[in-house]
């Protein structure tokens, strides 16, 4: 699916030059829909980058609601703004409640690798070489560090 969308197009940012939005950004209080979505937006319109739609992050975003990558991928080709498809994604799949989607999004916020085996050995790779300390670092943590390394190479 490309972008034929103008409204995509306006939106989208090019991640070949900046990255995606932090991960702890919230959208009506939901945590990394906000970096899924540019994510989306720039593979629709092939400016991702290095950037991964769908990737491991993402997909435990659709789990919390039972969506998927496809489904929001189309959402965003239709070139809803972020409020929309907020709106979209709340009501999408399992509908969730405020108080849920608070609850979500502070421990998303909290999540480490570190702590799942059989994640532990790549999460620890990936900080040290971000010079950062696996042991206190989130998986927000990490992605933040990523991106600022890979901006100041450029």
């Amino acid at each position: 699916m490309t972008a034929t969308n103008p409204t995509v197009k306006k939106l989208a940012l090019d991640l070949t030059k900046q990255a995606p939005r932090p991960p702890q950004e919230k959208i009506k209080g939901i945590v990394q829909l906000g970096r899924a979505v540019d994510k989306c937006r720039a593979t629709l319109i092939g400016k991702n980058g290095e950037y991964h739609y769908d990737c491991p992050v993402d997909k435990m975003l659709f789990a919390f609601n039972g969506t998927n990558g496809d489904q929001l991928k189309a959402a965003v080709a239709k070139g809803l703004t972020d409020e929309e498809i907020a709106d979209w994604f709340i009501k999408a799949g399992t509908p969730k409640t405020a108080a849920e989607i608070k609850k979500f999004s502070a421990e998303f916020i909290a999540y480490s690798p570190y702590n799942k085996p059989q994640a532990k050995e790549w999460f620890i790779g990936a900080c040290k070489s971000l010079g950062i300390d696996p042991k206190t670092s989130t998986q927000f943590d990490m992605l933040n560090a990523d991106d600022k390394a890979t901006f100041a190479k450029k």
